[in-house]
């Protein structure tokens, strides 16, 4: 069944406690005159209290009451149905918090392998590395200190709460096992009976209780009707239990001199030894959080030891998840569906295939046509979606490295290398420190994953004649170093089915890089033999059981080797290889080896990505973004001036060396940290000067996660406060505005020539995003300038109200009169009133036209002249109806700061040939004039003098609308 009709262009908002339902109710109006036609919303279920971000769900089935209630969320959808929009949800199938407020995680916690909720999370209850007993248990790795010392400084307690005996390790909550509370009640009756006679109501009531627990079967016990037995006892049993001590004053002081007799006291170690013997017996495990990467035993979200995996590829899990999402798809709710980390999933073709058929069945039954379906997929350089996915596209990372790559000068992108090597002395490759960034945090993140990869494959090497010598070692080094090489995130080889030839590329690459990096010799030349036929499945001989064995060693590989590649590329070597921090972005290349994309690539792309997948989202800023998307094209502009950046980088250095502090024999900032730190300043830099007294502390912030990224000198596992206390004071010296601080004079020169070419690249990159094929999207604020930094520094608060103010002013002064209106913002730049008014009358004319820029043919325009490597121009033709986009580039070239690239004196006599079959008459969507093309019997041609004379991007529109 066809998907809805697509969205024109999305606008994505975080709910928060700051921006609530109700908010996003009242924002509609100002969306809709913006031209956006979808609300693209972070996810709507419960979440843990205070979530800034609402991917820690706790509940699948109810609505996060922090935003809102159901009443103001269907209230946020009538709006918008008022409005002819639509809702893009965004889902999150992957994982929920491991927390107390999430039911079907505590019920676990509390019944073990019998909860009924056991099988819907990813846990190895027999995980090899476990140090338990040999009874099955959970490891929590949530103690901020060793578990004795924890237990001995009264940090963990006993408690009895309404829901029964809980747990408390400060805000954390964990319940027992009632099964394993007799012990407890059994000291309490021994309390009331030195006090009470036999038929007290405290010595009657804790007979029964315990009789009661008595009866209880037993977490090893996994039937169906030992397990309700279970559920249903336990629940008596607290309701019991509380209402004694709600009720009974004297039961309650038994009770109260029971808890404090288990909880010990400080400086007698064997008082603890009740409330020890009590933790032992329950299905967890309180560990030191430090101890994760090496046993957790359950699959997390990358390396969140509170983001547990749920196994949503069981059709019971699916089903409870799903629930509420398919309802509100039953209901007309909801236009779409973002898929949050879709590579985490198991099988990520099986989970889409299952629910968009859900999703279609539910639509029919109104007579609908299937919700729209994005994924959120990482694609890595060249990577297509696979095309057997039942989705619309995905979140858009590969538009943002395309789009950004058209801005990037390549022969620039050298010369920063250069000036990089020189100045931090490092002359590592940038796929050589992706790789390493992979092996660290293998070892340090994933190590309890990757033994557990070990062991599996261990037990497969042992079935096959040919690789049962070859010791663990060698095959687990091997193993990482495939890991570590693969070029994309996952490969995705499933049940039944033969392995791809793209899955069976990406592999042999992969193999051949790894062989390539390690001793030849034969335990390593057999290890990588066997891994090959393991991860292909070629496996003759093998029985059913057997493959079946290999395939979920593989699937389980896969599953492991996204976050690797998440945490070791992104959350790395992102960190540590600084020449050109734009290009370090989510989606972008881990190898390097070609330049990024030039127009003649970002072409072909577009042409691609029209015939593959049209209905895409084109992004340019995400929550999940490094930087914003006004930082990263101003920070492109170091491309066109890499000469120049080079010689200040290094006087600035020298200016600046005074105000560092030695730290371990090195001083802070080390050079990697430094270019980083300029970089940053040059591209988030305020425009407005009334926000540079809170930019300090927000570099701050952005410095110490780089750093903690980065795992050289700080990381978030072993926070090294001297050195980040040391990047904090650099800052704050060299944010110094007394007249002694030659260097901030330096910089802000120099920034403002950043700042104005890097407006310009911006105004080409929301044009390019609007009229490429795809849909475009805009991040919450991003329609003004917005130099936001990596989260939570995305996530602050918009000002709506001046967003909307300004875009009727625009309004009104355009109809008053344009051509003054296209000056004044000309001339005043600065206050971000041009990018608004580009994005409202571009998507205005997208949503007018959106067959047109959705389904048309993408032409490329070749420009004639000397200026055919400053612009990027195309046309959309559907039938009788044209667009054409033209874009400047590399304007350093062009034009002085506060000089627009308008005109004869900037462009001459330079030009785009057009189709032959082209109008001849076109009319400027900013500016409305009329603009004609010079034609011969050979060919048709517009003067960028022409295309760009009133306005420095141009959208052009001609034939029968």
């Amino acid at each position: 069944m066809s998907p809805k009709k697509t969205p024109s262009a999305t606008y994505r908002i975080q709910f928060s406690l700051n921006f609530r339902f109700a908010d996003a109710r009242d924002l509609i109006p100002y969306l809709h005159d913006l031209g956006v036609s979808d609300l693209y919303a972070s996810p709507r279920f419960r979440a843990r209290k205070g979530s800034s971000h609402g991917y820690d769900v706790t509940d699948p089935q109810r609505v996060n009451s922090e935003l809102g209630t159901d009443r103001e969320f269907e209230e946020l959808v009538q709006r918008l149905k008022d409005y002819g929009m639509g809702l893009l949800l965004d889902i999150v199938p992957n994982h929920m918090a491991a927390s107390a407020e999430n039911p079907w995680w505590t019920d676990v916690l509390a019944n073990g392998r019998s909860s009924p909720y056991a099988s819907f999370f990813d846990i190895d209850w027999q995980s090899p590395i476990d140090k338990a007993p040999a009874a099955a248990k959970l490891v929590l790795p949530v103690l901020g200190d060793l578990y004795g010392d924890a237990l001995e400084k009264q940090e963990i307690s006993l408690r009895l709460e309404e829901d029964g005996f809980w747990l408390r390790y400060w805000e954390s909550r964990f319940p027992l096992d009632p099964k394993t509370t007799k012990p407890i009640l059994v000291s309490c009756l021994a309390h009331a009976r030195e006090a009470f006679p036999e038929d007290h109501p405290a010595v009657l009531g804790l007979l029964d209780v315990i009789e009661r627990v008595g009866r209880l079967p037993g977490r090893d016990a996994l039937d169906p009707e030992s397990i309700s037995a279970r559920r249903t006892g336990g629940e008596v049993i607290r309701r019991h239990l509380w209402q004694l001590f709600r009720d009974d004053a004297d039961f309650r002081r038994c009770l109260e001199t029971t808890i404090r007799e288990f909880n010990g006291s400080r400086g007698e170690p064997a008082s603890f030894d009740l409330l020890d013997r009590l933790l032992d017996v329950q299905p967890f495990r309180l560990a030191f959080w430090r101890i994760a990467g090496e046993e957790i035993n359950y699959r997390r979200f990358f390396d969140i030891n509170d983001l547990v995996g749920l196994r949503v590829e069981l059709p019971e899990v699916f089903a409870a998840r799903h629930a509420t999402i398919l309802q509100l798809v039953e209901d007309d709710r909801v236009a779409g569906l973002r898929i949050d980390h879709v590579d985490g999933l198991y099988d990520p073709r099986a989970y889409l295939e299952r629910l968009t058929q859900a999703c279609a069945a539910r639509s029919a039954a109104r007579g609908s046509p299937r919700p729209y379906v994005i994924v959120e997929k990482i694609l890595g350089a060249n990577e297509q979606l696979p095309e057997d996915w039942p989705v619309d596209g995905t979140t858009g990372y590969d538009f943002l490295n395309a789009v950004n790559g058209v801005l990037i000068d390549a022969h620039g992108v050298d010369l920063l290398e250069a000036v990089y090597e020189k100045f931090t002395g490092e002359a590592t490759p940038f796929a050589e420190t992706s790789f390493r960034g992979n092996c660290v945090v293998m070892e340090h993140l994933f190590g309890g994953e990757l033994r557990r990869l070990g062991h599996h494959l261990a037990r497969l090497a042992a079935r096959d004649r040919y690789a049962r010598d070859v010791p663990l070692s060698e095959l687990l080094r091997a193993l990482v170093s495939l890991t570590a090489c693969l070029p994309v995130y996952r490969t995705y080889i499933a049940s039944g089915e033969a392995v791809s030839p793209r899955d069976r590329v990406y592999l042999e690459r992969a193999l051949a890089a790894a062989r390539g990096r390690v001793k030849s010799d034969l335990f390593q030349q057999s290890a990588f033999v066997f891994l090959h036929r393991l991860l292909v499945l070629d496996l003759p001989g093998a029985s059913e059981a057997e493959h079946r064995d290999a395939l979920a060693f593989v699937m389980q590989w896969q599953q492991f080797s996204g976050p690797v590649m998440a945490k070791g590329l992104e959350d790395t070597a992102f960190y540590i290889h600084n020449s050109l921090i734009s290009l370090n972005e989510v989606g972008g290349d881990p190898l390097r080896i070609e330049p990024p994309l030039d127009v003649v690539g970002f072409h072909l792309f577009n042409q691609e990505r029209l015939e593959r997948c049209p209905a895409t989202l084109n992004t340019t800023s995400t929550h999940d973004t490094k930087r914003g998307e006004d930082v990263r094209a101003r920070i492109d502009v170091l491309s066109e001036l890499a000469t120049e950046w080079g010689e200040r980088a290094f006087r600035w250095r020298r200016w600046n060396r005074s105000k560092k502090k030695e730290v371990e024999g090195r001083e802070v900032p080390v050079p990697l940290e430094e270019m980083f730190l300029y970089q940053t300043m040059a591209g988030a830099w305020p425009l407005d000067a009334g926000e540079v007294a809170d930019f300090g502390e927000r570099l701050v912030f952005c410095m110490h996660k780089a750093a903690r990224e980065a795992k050289l000198f700080t990381s978030w596992a072993a926070p090294q406060p001297e050195h980040e206390e040391a990047l904090a004071g650099f800052i704050t010296r060299i944010l110094d505005a007394s007249e002694e601080n030659r260097f901030l004079k330096d910089f802000c020169r120099f920034q403002k020539r950043m700042a104005f070419h890097g407006a310009l690249n911006s105004l080409s990159q929301v044009l390019l995003k609007i009229a490429s094929p795809g849909v475009p999207d805009f991040y919450q604020g991003s329609e003004l300038w917005e130099f936001s930094l990596m989260d939570p520094d995305n996530r602050r608060p918009v000002d709506f109200q001046k967003r909307a103010r300004l875009l009727a002013e625009l309004a009104a002064a355009e109809h008053a009169d344009r051509a003054a209106l296209i000056e004044h913002m000309l001339l005043h730049w600065q206050d971000g009133r041009i990018k608004l008014y580009l994005a409202s009358r571009a998507l205005d004319f997208r949503r007018r036209h959106n067959a047109l820029l959705l389904e048309g043919d993408y032409l490329p325009l070749h420009p004639t002249g000397k200026k055919t490597e400053n612009v990027c121009a195309f046309v959309r033709r559907k039938e009788k109806s044209w667009a054409l986009a033209a874009a400047p580039l590399l304007t350093t070239q062009l034009v002085e700061p506060n000089h627009m690239p308008l005109g004869q004196q900037v462009w001459g006599t330079s030009g785009i040939v057009l189709p032959d079959d082209a109008p001849l008459e076109w009319r400027n969507v900013f500016t409305g004039e009329t603009i004609k093309a010079g034609s011969t019997h050979r060919k048709k041609w517009l003067l960028l003098k022409s295309v760009f004379r009133h306005f420095p991007v141009a959208l052009l529109e001609a034939g029968t609308f």
